[in-house]
């Protein structure tokens, strides 16, 4: 019998590491230039922060932009030979630093490292004229790595090193409000690992668990479990592949991204339809499930607020859980390669993740995987 809802165990002790929530994703590109403008373009971010050599910052070239309580920043290396390089041509663009604002960086780095975590960077004080940000990091799956984030004592755009980038260029916003997950892809019979990982490094609780029944069409399968950190601020799902007759897309993502890796970033909206409609018109793509998903949608998830026809016509799937009810809708990959991807969200009281929409989903990502000979 699948087993789907993990019951919380009480959290007795005191949070050692209280999370504010995701202070930015940074993403190692080709060409950072113009993968801002991108997602300017595309998705409707604002010019924020600039660092490079201009700004003292000799290797790399890094554009921050933001959209409400949203913050990317995309770095691009200046030459070959250095980490950066490295990781973009094993990977290809991808997600290196999932950044987690918290009150003291310092205290962060010293409770993680002391219960395992490996460092990926000491604590570290920047300072300008506008004040400190103080930073430490520990690596997690592949090669991503969590930065912790303490900036209550700086006012500057972006943080020390940055400079403010303004631009005449700006693109109204599409409504994205701030990061609801990001989803991690680890190799065959790794999840568990990295959900101890969690569970004793950052002292995060497996919230939901997914097993191979509950994730499965007629040719492939994969396992998840839902990581969560105290307040339920930060959330990490984590999946892996499990047996099935054809190849799973974790499967895919692994074989292209050369590892473990971010997946996706989910990003929450307050109006999905809009949203989604806006992000359509300016060019972005999404996966499409067939028609006939909306025919007995009502029946299964009972009265939604929504019009029907808005949500078939843009694809938007619904679920319910015992809270209330979730819009979702996934794009198809952002890079040439079948790895990153994006999931717009919006939660009407639901806490869960989709799961009665998991078969048509990933039927509709079978079907991009059959077409790139994946499958």
């Amino acid at each position: 019998m699948s087993k789907t809802l993990t019951a919380a165990a009480p959290n007795t002790q005191t949070d050692f590491l209280p999370l504010e929530g995701t202070d930015y994703v940074e993403f190692y590109v080709g060409n950072a230039k113009q993968a801002a403008h991108f997602y300017k373009t595309a998705f409707g971010f604002q010019s924020l922060a600039y660092a490079g050599p201009e700004t003292g910052v000799k290797d790399r070239a890094s554009y921050a932009i933001r959209q409400n309580k949203l913050t990317f920043v995309l770095t691009t290396p200046l030459r070959a030979g250095n980490p950066i390089a490295d990781h973009i041509y094993k990977h290809g663009d991808g997600v290196k630093v999932l950044a987690l604002r918290v009150p003291d960086a310092t205290k962060a780095w010293q409770e993680t490292t002391s219960r395992g975590g490996k460092t990926y960077m000491e604590p570290t004080r920047l300072t300008d004229e506008f004040g400190e940000v103080v930073l430490s990091g520990i690596h997690t799956y592949g090669e991503t790595v969590h930065v912790f984030v303490e900036r209550k004592n700086y006012t500057g755009a972006f943080m020390p090193g940055f400079k403010e980038w303004k631009t005449v260029y700006n693109p109204t916003e599409t409504g994205l409000q701030y990061v609801d997950h990001c989803v991690g892809n680890v190799g065959w019979n790794q999840m568990n690992k990295w959900v101890s990982f969690y569970e004793e490094v950052l002292g995060f609780r497996n919230i939901l668990s997914f097993d191979d029944k509950d994730i499965s069409t007629e040719y492939s399968a994969l396992m998840s479990k839902v990581m969560s950190n105290g307040n339920g601020f930060v959330k990490f799902p984590i999946n892996e592949p499990a047996e099935g007759r054809k190849k799973s897309q974790v499967e895919e993502y692994l074989e292209f991204y050369d590892g473990e890796g971010c997946q996706h970033v989910a990003l929450a909206t307050n109006n999905i339809v809009e949203t989604v409609s806006a992000l359509r018109d300016r060019g972005v793509e999404f996966l499409k499930v067939p028609t006939t998903y909306y025919d007995d949608l009502l029946d299964r998830v009972g009265h939604i607020d929504e019009d029907l026809e808005p949500l078939k016509e843009l694809g938007i799937l619904v679920d319910r859980d015992d809270e209330g009810y979730l819009l979702q809708i996934f794009t198809r990959p952002v890079e040439d390669r079948p790895t990153l991807f994006f999931e717009i969200i919006q939660r009407k009281g639901a806490k869960s993740f989709g799961k009665g929409n998991f078969k048509a989903l990933f039927e509709a990502i079978e079907r991009e995987q059959e077409l790139r000979g994946n499958l």
